[in-house]
C-alpha cells in the first residue's frame, strides 16, 4: 500500500507452484488419481487482472504527468525524464518510480476521511487496482500469477474472481478502520486472500492430500514470511490481515471439493460408497455461512453495521483510549 507523502508498498506474496501442465503426471500432493486428473480449466481472468492493472498504472502515470506538475527546484527532477508524461516523481518523493500522492489520492486511493465524510465507499474497490509504483506493480503482478493461475485453473474462474475482490475490500476495510493518516492502495489485500483461500481449501479437503504435513507447513511458512514483510516501515499490514482472514474464510465456502467415495460411487463397491457429497464439517461451514448472510438481510439494526458507522465507531474508540 501507498502513504501519503511517503508511499508504501504492500508486501508481495511468495509462490506456492502452479498446476502441472496439461497430459503430465498426477501431482504428488493429490492422494487419489480422480482429483490429480480432473478437468483443468483454462486461465484466462488472472492474465486479464494483471492486463487491467498494468493499463491502469499507465493511466494514473499520464494523469501524474510529472514533468508539468512537479516543481523540480524544491525537491529535484523526475526520474526518467525521457519519459515525457509517465516520468516517475523524485525518488526522495516516491522511492518505488511511481507517480505523486496527490494523484493516487485524486483517482481513488483509500483514505478514511473521504470514505466516511464524504461517502466514497468506492474507494475501498478502486484502491485495490492502483499501485505506488513500478516496483510495487511488479512485485504484485508476479505474485498473482503464481498464485492466481494455478487457482483458476483447478477453481474456475468465478470462484477466484468472487475470492480475489471480496478479499480485496476486505482488506481495503481492515485497512480503513486502523489507518486513518495516510492514502493505501495496491492488491496485496486480494494477494493475501488467495493465501488465506489456498489454506482453507487444504484444511477443508484434507483428505485429497498424499504428503499433507508438507503441504501445510510450506503454506504456513509462505504466509508467516509474507506477514513478516508487513512489519516492516511504511507497509500496511492491515490491508494483509484483512485479505487473508476474508479470503480464508471463504475458502472454506467456495473452495470445497465431493468427497472421493461420493464422486466415485458408480465405480466402487456398495459398502465403500459415499452416502455424502460432501463431509458433515463442510456442510456445517456452509449453514455458518448462510446463516450470517441472512441475518444482514432485512434486518433493522443492519444500518448499524454498515461501514461508514464502522468507521466512526473505531474513531470514537480511538478517542477513548
Amino acid at each position: 500500500m501507498g502513504n501519503n507523502g511517503d508511499l508504501e508498498s504492500r508486501g508481495s506474496t511468495k509462490s506456492t507452484g502452479g498446476a502441472p501442465p496439461a497430459g503430465g503426471p498426477p501431482p504428488a500432493y493429490y492422494t487419489s488419481p480422480v482429483y490429480a486428473e480432473e478437468k483443468q480449466w483454462t486461465s484466462w481472468l488472472v492474465p486479464m487482472i494483471v492486463v487491467a492493472n498494468v493499463a491502469m498504472f499507465i493511466v494514473v502515470m499520464i494523469v501524474n504527468d510529472c514533468p508539468k506538475n512537479h516543481n523540480s527546484s524544491l525537491e529535484g527532477d523526475c526520474v526518467a525524464r525521457f519519459l515525457g508524461r509517465v516520468s516517475f516523481q523524485p525518488l526522495k518523493e516516491n522511492p518505488l518510480f511511481g507517480p505523486s500522492s496527490n494523484t493516487l489520492e485524486k483517482l481513488g486511493a483509500l483514505e478514511r476521511n473521504k470514505v466516511v465524510d464524504d461517502h466514497q465507499a468506492w474507494r475501498l474497490v478502486s484502491c485495490i487496482w492502483l499501485h505506488a509504483g513500478v516496483v510495487h506493480l511488479l512485485a504484485n503482478m508476479l505474485s498473482l500469477v503464481f498464485i492466481g493461475i494455478r487457482l483458476e485453473q483447478q477453481f474456475g474462474f468465478i470462484r477466484v474472481g468472487m475470492l480475489y475482490m471480496l478479499a480485496g475490500i476486505g482488506g481495503s476495510i481492515l485497512s480503513g478502520l486502523f489507518i486513518t493518516s495516510n492514502i493505501s492502495v495496491g492488491a496485496s489485500g486480494a494477494l493475501f486472500g488467495l493465501l488465506g483461500a489456498m489454506l482453507s481449501e487444504l484444511l477443508t479437503n484434507w483428505t485429497i492430500y498424499a504428503n499433507k504435513a508438507a503441504a501445510l507447513f510450506t503454506l504456513v511458512i509462505i504466509i508467516l514470511v509474507n506477514l513478516a514483510v508487513g512489519m516492516l516501515p511504511h507497509v500496511d499490514n492491515f490491508a494483509h490481515i484483512g485479505g487473508f482472514l476474508s479470503g480464508f474464510l471463504l475458502g472454506f465456502v467456495l473452495l470445497i471439493r465431493p468427497q472421493f467415495s461420493w464422486q466415485e460411487r458408480h465405480n466402487l463397491p456398495a459398502h465403500a460408497r459415499g452416502k455424502s457429497k460432501f463431509t458433515v464439517y463442510q456442510y456445517a461451514f456452509w449453514l455458518v455461512y448462510g446463516g450470517t448472510s441472512d441475518a444482514f438481510q432485512g434486518r433493522k439494526w443492519q444500518r448499524s453495521l454498515q461501514l461508514v458507522p464502522l468507521f466512526k465507531l473505531c474513531s470514537y474508540f480511538e478517542m477513548a483510549v
